[in-house]
């Protein structure tokens, strides 16, 4: 005679019951970031205002032939030269309005505001 373990239809139904609330679980994790971009042309940051969230990502891609730094004025953060064709990017960790620059090019100004 073949014995059957009792507890085999629990084990079943509590299977069953994850899968079904699987999806509504991984509902309730956390947003992923969003990523922005900023388009440095014409020696000019583009856009040069931009608001994003703590969290967020900012993508610093320069489109001129030459290389440029995006320097925030208080040096919270400070990409060093990115070569023509290249980008940086910046994820936002404090909120804040930060004034930014490129060294190499100090009538480029732009502004990155953190809620």
């Amino acid at each position: 005679m073949l014995k059957t373990n009792a507890a085999w239809p629990y084990i079943l139904l509590a299977a069953v019951s994850t899968m079904r609330f699987a999806p509504a679980l991984a509902d309730t994790a956390a947003q992923p970031e969003h990523t922005h971009q900023v388009v440095i042309e014409a020696v000019r940051f583009e856009p040069l205002d931009l608001t994003v969230k703590v969290g967020d990502t900012v993508v610093w891609i320069n489109h001129d032939p030459f290389p440029h730094t995006v320097t925030a004025v208080g040096k919270q953060f400070d990409s060093h030269e990115i070569a023509s064709g290249r980008s940086w990017k910046y994820t936002a960790r404090k909120a804040g309005v930060f004034a930014y620059t490129c060294t190499l090019h100090a009538n480029m100004l732009g502004t990155l505001r953190v809620d």
